[in-house]
């Protein structure tokens, strides 16, 4: 199950979400929480869905469809959180990836005050793990180095934070797992060129239907990357702001 915002340029969001599920050999569930009105460069506004209106959806589906996990981005306002994390206190055993979408790439605002706390008392307690990019980690975690923050989330109640590397410098993009009393696990993949538009919400997607599929967590995150790491080397020009990665190459399961 896919509850995330729609970015009418198909790169990030609800779009990215399906296609990378669907690469990946699971089925997804999408469940719309935001309208946005979003291009290849920014984002320049954004709506909320009717809280009621995704209970309603989350029950139907629950009344229907077996879920095997469940993957977050951008979640609209606190109401629609407090929606989810309640549907989810009925379903404790669902494994959850949360990717705590807070900036688009050009620096709009997805989330405000209410529905970051909303996140960090409600999903991010509940998730397996966690995705955030240096930017997003920075900022919940309240500190620029990465270690720190990570661990001040992990204090909070976090069992993994995913450190995204794809905002730094250098030839290759470090992803870092953190974890409670467990050593940091690092992978490692090639930068090519700059940032593309949507690798957040491809890799999150990709995690969630890995772990659908009854992968153990960092099994899930390492075919998550390879997964990614193809999609950006035959990124499609959609605009004139960041590529695209292409989620419909065909997937062997090898980068």
């Amino acid at each position: 199950m896919i509850v995330s915002g729609l970015d009418p340029s198909g790169g990030a969001g609800l779009q990215a979400d399906i296609q990378a599920v669907t690469a990946l050999g699971a089925h997804p569930l999408p469940m719309l929480s935001c309208l946005t009105v979003q291009d290849t460069r920014n984002v320049y506004n954004a709506a909320p869905v009717d809280a009621d209106l995704v209970r309603q959806q989350l029950e139907c589906l629950a009344g229907d469809c077996r879920i095997d996990a469940v993957k977050t981005g951008a979640m609209g306002n606190a109401d629609v959180v407090g929606v989810l994390a309640d549907f989810l206190d009925q379903h404790p055993d669902v494994p959850l990836v949360v990717d705590p979408v807070i900036k688009a790439a050009g620096g709009g605002d997805l989330a405000d005050e209410a529905l970051l706390e909303a996140m960090k008392t409600r999903l991010f307690t509940r998730a397996d793990v966690i995705t955030p990019n240096g930017i997003e980690l920075a900022q919940l975690g309240a500190s620029d180095d990465e270690e720190t923050a990570a661990n001040a989330l992990i204090r909070q109640g976090c069992a993994g934070i995913l450190a995204t590397g794809g905002h730094g410098t250098g030839p290759s993009i470090t992803n870092a797992l953190y974890r409670p009393s467990q050593p940091v696990r690092s992978w490692q993949i090639a930068r090519v060129g700059g940032e593309y538009h949507g690798t957040g919400c491809t890799l999150a997607a990709a995690i969630a239907a890995g772990r659908a599929q009854g992968l153990p967590l960092e099994d899930a995150i390492e075919q998550a990357q390879r997964f990614v790491a193809g999609a950006i080397n035959h990124a499609l020009r959609v605009g004139n702001g960041q590529p695209v990665p292409d989620r419909g190459v065909p997937w062997s399961g090898k980068s």
